[in-house]
């Protein structure tokens, strides 16, 4: 899940970004998969409140108490990770606000991604993005990714890794990042697009035939882009699905990945994330983990 200019030999860390509540846990079990796949170490940051006008003008009982529960955070989550094997530093980071410390923290580090968990209202196994993945969504300099709630355990039974794929810089920056976690793990890719029902793309009444051609050409030039795309990785087993309904619903269900890479909207920033419409709404409804790939330049 690296950012998409990383290249080969880069180390930098996956951030998990966790506030000792329920979703933490989640990020944890994401997070340690993808340091573990990506052969990085992981980063486990608990964010407290920055004293406002200096440490000098705030009460030092205060400040003593916000340190000590962000190191309850991190024992929690050593208690978590008590038998990973891999690399793992613990860091408390005191910031304005959780998004704010989470974005420095992975510019300091040059990190390869954040993963948080969901917000405290997401059902079982969805995701709903809380307001800390929606700030860090708007603006990261690296790939963000979203556990689903209840998270019991780590990707990869499913063997397939999807990439949500439209022919734009977005798009195409999605793919290369999923292709690099692909070489990884050796898991197949397969890249979807949804083609929106007819009744929310045509005006009505414009006629059957019209509506035919117009499906058909949308159809064709789908498959043209989509067939460029794969072959664009001919060293990853990958295919392609184009699959009709309203877009944001049909990426939501999809249940045959282990994590679904998507782009960020198609103008803004170069190499930031800065969320579309589709990429907002999938991180408040997705069954499967959900990352979210700054644009390219």
């Amino acid at each position: 899940m690296t950012a998409p200019d990383s290249g080969p030999g880069l180390a930098g860390p996956v951030i998990a970004g966790v506030d000792g509540g329920p979703s933490g846990k989640d990020a944890l079990v994401l997070g340690r998969w993808a340091a573990d796949v990506l052969d990085v170490p992981l980063v486990v940051a608990v964010v407290h409140p920055e004293p406002a006008g200096g440490a000098g003008r705030v009460d030092a009982e205060w400040i003593a108490d916000r340190h000590r529960a962000a190191g309850a955070v991190l024992d929690g989550a050593r208690t978590v990770l008590k038998d990973t094997t891999g690399p793992v530093e613990y860091r408390t980071v005191a910031s304005t606000s959780a998004s704010h410390g989470l974005h420095d923290l992975a510019e300091e580090l040059d990190a390869q991604t954040i993963v948080v968990g969901s917000g405290r209202a997401a059902p079982p196994m969805r995701l709903f993005a809380g307001s800390t993945a929606e700030r860090l969504l708007s603006g990261s300099v690296c790939p963000i990714a979203v556990a689903p709630a209840g998270m019991l355990s780590p990707p990869g039974s499913l063997g397939r890794i999807g990439v949500a794929y439209i022919d734009t810089s977005d798009g195409r920056a999605a793919l290369a990042t999923a292709a690099r976690l692909a070489r990884r793990t050796g898991s197949p890719l397969r890249l979807y697009t949804v083609v929106a029902d007819h009744n929310t793309t045509l005006p009505p009444l414009i006629g059957e035939d019209s509506e035919r051609a117009f499906l058909s050409l949308a159809m064709e030039n789908y498959e043209a882009t989509l067939t460029a795309a794969v072959a664009s990785v001919p060293d990853i087993e990958a295919d392609f699905e184009i699959l009709t309904g309203n877009v944001v619903e049909t990426l939501s269900e999809l249940d045959d990945v282990d994590v679904l890479f998507c782009g960020s909207r198609g103008y803004g920033p170069a190499r930031r994330v800065l969320l579309g419409g589709v990429s907002t709404k999938l991180m408040r409804r997705a069954k499967r983990p959900i990352v979210v790939v700054p644009r390219g330049d």
